[in-house]
């Protein structure tokens, strides 16, 4: 501090008039470090300003700066924040509260000791000084490198003077006739000292001297003035102020050749016990890790001193710099070795269990029923331990640093390999029930009737979703008993809903799935953070070594000349995840396609599990390896869901139907039905319903489009209902659930519905009274003709006399005797599940009176007061449906 101090006075004040009283070392308090140095001045000229001034190196370090001053007189109070305490931290109350944190807590009682002393002797308006010890404001301010300057100091500050050549060579001629200047600083100093202290007591005789000379000059002076001698009195007084001058000159010489053996005695001298620490000291114990990290900070510290100039010459600086270099090298190696040895202990430790020759009971199939990873958190807690260390050797020796990071890569690659590949396994064979055949399932390609056949063995006569779907391209529609294939399909779905079995493999595998996982995201993100933490690589980017080895098998991962040094170590970071878990994304895909081959539906659960996994990566760090990854596996299970919708859109076009037998409501549709309940369960809440809403349009535009192909090829059942009743369905489905995006879909299939319901019925229906309605059809074409209505009973063909008789061929007991018929049609052609029987037969039987009623209408205006009716009326009508219906 001395020499900043000394620098200071040098370079800023002494030019501005202006004397250092005391300074101190701070920073902003909660901000990065950031050092720079408060210091107390006043004026040489008077009236005498005090004031205190801001002082920070230059951005290139070279020299210092003025950057803000502040008058003492604002200042209204001086807060030490605790005055029992020792504590660096003070606030400075001037027009706003200017918190600092000081180096030491020495240094900053010495200033404010030193502010208080300036208030006192300058100020009239006195500062505030609050949590401050009375005792400190009271006694002087203690001896030290910071000390502030004293009232002593106030009255005097020596100038620095350069060596001139005299100088110079005196000093190393007394520094040879003491043998020991060089290799004991120290005895060298003492003894500067005490010839100092010679020279002040010389110094002080000769001035009392001189006194004694300078009254016996007065009287000599008197005398010349008679006698012409003075002369001689000149040169005598020229002789006492040149004696005078070198002793003033030797002495401050002395002092500042102080100065500096004190500057390299203080910051180039390592204790014995630091040294021995980095010798001898024991790094598996806490205590001992302790001690190598103060020694090597230390170390760091003493070898990162700024000399001044001139010092890199002398023998001793250069003695101690090669000490201190090998310190360094022979501590960087030992501390190599070991955590070499660390590592190795800890990976054999780790994979202790999957040794050769250990016990058996802890193999992967006693483990089968436990579907987790090991937790390597006691590892990392050991090894960060050694993160300071880590630190230190990063900023020291780079080479062996970047070694240490590819040992820990390769041993942890290897341990990450075997247990990620166990897990998957374990997770394989959960999938499938049962190890031998679960492992042949998930590891072995075979044909496709093989698949089925081990399918089959797996889960039963009830079919599990896997296997063949070339049936499919043959399946025809005989009904809902007999709809079943060995593929997961909106052509089977409808059944497979109905057994318990198929609902449980799905919950297992949803479970599996999630809980996969969850397994593997906090134990990459733990990985993630003790890679940052222990090779420090939050801040500084490692690039070069084995770095640049790993950098060649993914190039585009470092970009050094254009990312931001945030973004390298976030690089680096990625790299040596994706070396450590490479074999993650290879599992996963292989867990997803098998996912897939067991049920084709699967991708709808691993799509809303990968995406919220993804999303959740996302949230903690977008650039993560976690999240990269999880975002390529989801790539695979978004083309595998849409692999899936395209499937069911081909089966849908590849369906053929029966000649003889009728349709009914179509697989597909029943399946689109299974589908969107299954859906709408599963995609409750999901990040990426986006996706399933553009195939719920896909699909129901391809389940129209080919109920409409079936409908049209239909031979046993008539197009209509065909497309009554599937669109019927369709329409109670989406009724049901409330899709919102299949909106306009739900109200085209009601509109399709009801239109092919009043075709079928016009159809069916037809004219049961069919020569009646002849008759009427040329009585109306004749009122169309011209002839009024009341003369259409005039005309021959169409007289009272041959109404009567067309009238008389349809009595009451022939007219229901052809609904009962038509019933017995309509009930052929329509299907049981959908039961619209009742509402079609409703609709026939509102037209038949639809029918009547216009017969009826005619009759009153052509044939006026004939007395002619039906002989039928419209409660007959309804009679004989209400009848017709009960009976069947």
């Amino acid at each position: 501090m001395t020499a900043i101090k000394h620098a200071l006075q040098r370079d800023i004040f002494t030019p501005n008039d202006e004397r250092l009283l005391g300074i101190v070392n701070v920073c902003k308090a909660g901000k990065k470090k950031k050092n720079c140095f408060l210091c107390a001045t006043v004026t040489t000229e008077r009236p005498v300003q005090v004031k205190v001034v801001k002082v920070k190196k230059s951005d290139k370090g070279d020299f210092y700066k003025r950057q803000m001053a502040w008058e003492l007189r604002d200042l209204t109070e001086v807060d030490a924040k605790d005055a029992n305490k020792e504590n660096p931290e003070f606030d400075l109350h001037f027009e706003k509260v200017y918190k600092w944190v000081a180096s030491s807590t020495a240094e900053k009682n010495s200033f404010i000791s030193c502010i208080w002393k300036l208030n006192q002797r300058y100020l009239r308006k006195k500062v505030e000084f609050v949590n401050v010890s009375s005792q400190l404001l009271e006694e002087s301010v203690p001896s030290g490198e910071s000390q502030s300057v004293t009232g002593a100091d106030e009255d005097t500050l020596d100038d620095y003077q350069e060596l001139n050549a005299r100088e110079e060579q005196d000093i190393e001629s007394m520094m040879e006739v003491c043998e020991y200047a060089i290799s004991n600083a120290e005895a060298f100093a003492e003894k500067l000292s005490s010839e100092l202290q010679v020279l002040d007591g010389a110094n002080i005789q000769s001035i009392m001297a001189s006194e004694k000379q300078v009254n016996i000059l007065m009287q000599l002076l008197d005398e010349a003035l008679a006698e012409e001698m003075l002369q001689s009195v000149k040169e005598q007084m020229d002789h006492i102020s040149q004696s005078n001058r070198l002793i003033q000159l030797s002495s401050t010489n002395n002092v500042h050749l102080l100065e500096e053996i004190e500057f390299l005695v203080n910051y180039m001298d390592l204790s014995k016990g630091h040294i021995r620490a980095l010798q001898e000291g024991d790094l598996s114990s806490p205590k001992g890790i302790e001690a190598c990290i103060n020694a090597s900070e230390a170390l760091l510290h003493c070898m990162n001193v700024a000399l001044r100039p001139g010092h890199d010459r002398l023998l001793a600086v250069k003695q101690q710099q090669l000490l201190f270099a090998e310190l360094r090298d022979a501590f960087a190696r030992r501390l190599t070795n070991h955590l070499n040895n660390v590592f190795v202990h800890q990976f054999y430790r780790a994979s202790y269990l999957s040794l050769p020759g250990h016990d058996q009971s802890s193999s992967l199939s006693q483990h089968s029923m436990e579907l987790m990873l090991p937790k390597h958190s006691p590892l990392h807690r050991d090894l960060l331990r050694y993160a300071k260390l880590m630190e230190w050797l990063k900023n020291t020796q780079r080479e062996k640093y970047e070694g240490l990071m590819g040992t820990y890569v390769d041993y942890m690659t290897r341990l990450y390999e075997r247990e990620i590949k166990d897990f998957f396994e374990v997770a394989k064979i959960k999938m499938t029930g049962t190890s031998k055949e679960g492992k042949k399932f998930a590891t072995l390609p075979r044909k496709e009737s093989a698949l089925k056949q081990e399918t089959e063995s797996l889960h039963g006569s009830s079919g599990k979703l896997t296997g063949s779907t070339s049936s499919l391209n043959k399946l025809a529609v005989q009904g809902s008993s007999s709809r079943r294939s060995q593929s997961s399909s909106l052509l089977d779905m409808g059944n497979m809903s109905a057994s318990d079995l198929d609902v449980a493999d799905r919950t297992k595998f949803d479970k599996i799935f999630e809980q996969v996982l969850s397994e593997l995201e906090p134990l990459c993100l733990a990985e993630q953070d003790f890679i940052s933490k222990f090779f420090k690589l939050q801040q500084q980017p490692v690039v070069g070594g084995w770095m640049e080895a790993c950098a060649l098998e993914c190039p585009l991962l470092l970009t050094t000349d254009t990312l931001c040094p945030q973004s390298k170590w976030k690089d680096t970071v990625r790299l040596m995840m994706n070396k450590i878990f490479h074999s993650i994304e290879v599992e996963l895909n292989n867990l997803i396609a098998l996912g897939d081959k067991i049920d084709s539906f699967n991708s709808l659960y691993m799509l809303v599990k990968m995406s919220h996994h993804v999303w959740t990566a996302e949230n903690v760090d977008p650039a993560s390896y976690l999240s990269t990854t999880l975002g390529n596996v989801l790539v695979t299970v978004k083309r595998n869901f849409d692999k899936c919708i395209s499937t069911q859109i081909k089966q849908m076009e590849e369906v053929k139907i029966s000649k003889k037998s009728k349709v009914g409501i179509l697989p597909f549709v029943t399946g689109f039905e299974e589908f969107a309940e299954l859906a709408e369960t599963i995609f409750r809440n999901a990040e990426r319903r986006g996706d399933l809403d553009k195939a719920y349009v896909k699909l129901i535009r391809a389940v129209y489009m080919n109920v409409e192909k079936v409908a049209s090829e239909s031979q046993k059942t008539p197009r209509d209902v065909v497309m009554m009743e599937n669109f019927h369905h369709i329409f109670s489905t989406l009724s049901r659930l409330k899709i919102s995006c299949l909106e306009a879909e739900r109200r085209e299939a009601k509109q399709k519905y009801t239109e092919h319901l009043q075709a079928y019925v016009i159809n069916s229906l037809g004219q049961p009274l069919e020569k009646l309605n002849h008759f009427f059809e040329g009585v109306e074409a004749r009122v169309a003709q011209g002839v009024r209505e009341e003369e259409v009973s005039y005309q021959l063909a169409f007289n009272k006399q041959e109404l009567r008789k067309v009238i008389k061929e349809y009595p009451g007991k022939e007219v229901k005797k052809g609904l009962d018929n038509l019933y017995k049609k309509v009930d052929k052609h329509l299907c049981e599940e959908e039961n619209l029987l009742q509402v079609v037969w409703h609709s026939m039987q509102d037209e038949f009176i639809c029918q009547y009623k216009h017969f009826e209408d005619l009759i009153g205006r052509c044939y006026p007061g004939s007395g002619i009716t039906m002989d039928f009326t419209i409660q007959d009508i309804l009679e004989y449906f209400s009848s017709i219906a009960q009976s069947h």
